[in-house]
């Protein structure tokens, strides 16, 4: 283990270590006395090349030395983790979290019980990849005591020290393992890793629904997530996990068929978990009801697949657009989205590219019209409100619609008494 400083020119420049926010918060703890170093994700993040997002550090001070450091440097701090040791400094409007080094007194395969430490070596060690337990001073000087950078270079997440006991200590890791290796590692899965993860898989039989939701969504929005599915799926780790059929092919075609229309037709295809899940594991609606069981998800989140599968269904497989229009009109334009994503991707006949892309700039540009005649141009005609009126409003936009949207108000008006005439009791 060497935890000797070395300057790394990437870690020196990196804007985020420049900003004063930063070296305000590195000013107070070592005014009053503390190391603070910045830690896990945005060190590793930094080092690969990939965005930051949140700045996270871990200091020699207890949060209450923390907190009062800060206070008197006139700073708010939160108490946002503090039975785990974190506080988070507001500098700027920017959040720091900041922990105190840490050591594991007992685990039982979800939690660890902690306590504090000033030994940075074994606030590394309870860490679960070596790539994230890389820590830089504010001079950028890369402090790497578990071998965490020559992973970085060579694209590769392993397990700190024993990989057995660190999915013993949380069976989540089993997941983070697949996920993070589907982000950083191009899908390459480091085979120490992963059969340690294959003998302990019953231990995630521990795990909430809710973590491994929420890790597994992580994981289907990954860059490289395919490869890593398929070695999940040949090694049954989705029967597991899904508990219900899957279909990985499905989900590499969705994947490669939003990558393509992305590249050639500059739509913007963002990586859409939820949908990737319906592809994956919702073959239809009962399928989706088992994954909310399953995995808890939300409502919201199941509404949008059980909405995805419809569309799927439901939508006109070909056609000049019309069927798409009033799609678009009755459900709106992502439901209409998903619809042709996932037949695309299903269908053993692929709609031509051109087309398919089409019809998605359609879904996305097209605002439906609303009709110029309303429920009330029916009770000024004589019929009083009621259900004879809702019944002839929806003959009307059912034609309406099929004219193709019209906006002649007269001859809306025309067949709006020619429906009256015929709708007589």
């Amino acid at each position: 283990m060497n935890d000797q400083p070395n300057a790394h020119p990437l870690l020196a420049a990196a804007p985020w270590l420049r900003d004063t926010a930063t070296m305000k918060v590195f000013d107070v703890l070592e005014r009053a006395g503390y190391q603070g170093r910045a830690v896990g994700g945005t060190v590793r993040n930094t080092l690969l090349g990939e965005p930051i997002s949140d700045i996270d550090m871990a200091t020699d001070a207890t949060p209450e030395q923390v907190t009062l450091a800060a206070q008197r440097a006139g700073l708010r701090v939160l108490p946002t983790g503090i039975a785990h040791g974190t506080v988070t400094i507001i500098v700027k409007g920017k959040p720091f979290e900041v922990t105190t080094l840490r050591k594991d007194v007992s685990t039982d395969g979800r939690r660890a019980t902690v306590a504090f430490t000033s030994d940075w070596a074994e606030d590394a060690m309870r860490r679960d990849f070596t790539i994230n337990a890389l820590y830089c001073d504010r001079h950028g000087n890369l402090f790497d005591p578990v071998g965490g950078l020559q992973d970085i270079e060579h694209r590769r997440v392993r397990f700190i020290g024993d990989a057995h006991q660190r999915i013993r200590e949380d069976y989540l890791r089993i997941l983070r393992f697949f996920r993070f290796s589907a982000t950083y590692a191009n899908g390459h899965l480091d085979p120490v890793g992963l059969a340690a993860c294959d003998i302990e898989r019953t231990g995630m039989a521990c795990l909430s629904a809710e973590r491994i939701h929420h890790e597994l969504l992580r994981l289907l929005a990954a860059p490289h997530s395919v490869p890593v599915l398929k070695r999940m799926s040949e090694l049954n780790f989705l029967d597991d996990l899904l508990a219900c059929p899957h279909n990985v092919e499905a989900f590499a075609a969705l994947r490669a068929l939003q990558e393509e229309l992305s590249q050639r037709y500059s739509l913007e295809m963002l990586p859409d978990p939820v949908l990737g899940l319906v592809a994956l594991a919702a073959s239809d609606r009962n399928a989706v009801l088992a994954l909310r069981q399953r995995l808890r998800l939300s409502n919201a989140e199941t509404e949008r697949m059980a909405q995805a599968r419809e569309a799927a269904r439901m939508m006109p497989a070909t056609g000049n657009g019309e069927g798409i229009h009033a799609c678009i009109y009755r459900h709106g334009s992502r439901y209409v989205e998903d619809g042709l994503l996932l037949n695309a991707c299903e269908a053993p006949q692929r709609l031509d590219l051109n087309e398919l892309a089409q019809r998605i700039s359609l879904a996305r540009t097209w605002s439906p019209p609303q009709m110029p005649v309303s429920g009330g141009d029916v009770v000024a005609r004589g019929i009083p409100p009621g259900p004879r009126v809702a019944e002839i409003l929806k003959q009307l936009e059912a034609w309406w619609i099929a004219q193709g949207f019209p906006q002649d108000r007269a001859a809306i008006e025309q067949h709006l008494d020619h429906l009256m005439m015929i709708t007589k009791t």
